[in-house]
């Protein structure tokens, strides 16, 4: 892959946050997107911005409906080369507060989500072409946080799926890799201090510092770094990497 030019990338959870970034970022380089997702108003808003782009809806947990999809992209665009699953939700309680059905959304959102992304988009990719697989994880795939157990059950478990579909696709030329940011300015986070907010009393600055701060470099990670990291996976220069989960997190390690 000397360049983007002529490849098509599939990123999903597109309509916003590191989605959006990523989408946008590689539409930049040349390439053809698809921006899939379950709403198709913040999917068209981000295809508004570049004529790389083309939008279409779609459900990665529901296998039938993001096959469909994937049919609409490959009609428009070709066969994917560069598969994104971005797609993620997440939910914070005591573990003795979280409810089966709780969990079972973290998983079927974050893994499995990921699980059907990579199966549906990996029988549409042209065996004699280089392709890239990424998942966008989370530093909650390498360690544990306390109160989301059932989002570093499913982000470890997407850690899994990306080592051991490395080692199975070693020799086809598909690379496949996880990014692990850590916390991440996008409406997910902002979720996130609000619950803190409404739960604890705290100020929202106060939310803010207390999560920023579990990065050495005390800041949050911004969208546009995972979307140049992606960007690199998906280069000649990563064509060795494979297998991995690279922690993009300022410095967190335990």
């Amino acid at each position: 892959m000397a360049d983007l030019i002529g490849q098509h990338v599939i990123v999903t959870g597109a309509g916003s946050g590191a989605g959006e970034a990523i989408a946008l970022a590689f539409a930049s380089k040349g390439a053809r997107v698809t921006a899939l997702g379950r709403r198709i108003a913040p999917l068209e808003a981000v295809a508004a911005q570049s004529d790389r782009i083309f939008a279409v809806s779609g459900d990665v947990t529901d296998q039938a409906s993001l096959e469909a999809a994937v049919f609409q992209a490959v009609e428009k665009n070709g066969a994917p080369t560069i598969v994104i699953a971005n797609a993620g939700s997440a939910e914070s309680a005591p573990f003795l507060r979280t409810s089966a059905d709780q969990f079972q959304v973290m998983l079927n959102v974050n893994l499995t989500g990921v699980f059907n992304t990579f199966q549906v988009c990996l029988a549409k990719m042209n065996p004699k072409v280089p392709g890239r697989l990424i998942a966008v994880a989370s530093t909650a795939g390498l360690k544990g946080y306390s109160y989301v157990s059932g989002y570093c059950a499913a982000k470890h478990g997407v850690v899994g799926l990306v080592r051991s579909l490395g080692q199975e696709l070693a020799r086809t030329g598909v690379t496949v890799n996880a990014i692990c940011p850590g916390f991440t300015d996008t409406p997910m986070l902002a979720k996130s201090v609000d619950n803190i907010v409404e739960k604890t009393g705290r100020s929202r600055e106060e939310a803010e510092a207390s999560l920023r701060s579990v990065n050495p470099q005390d800041r949050f990670i911004q969208p546009e770094e995972i979307a140049e990291t992606a960007i690199w996976l998906s280069s000649d220069a990563a064509a060795s990497m494979t297998g991995q989960a690279i922690s993009l997190s300022g410095g967190e390690t335990q």
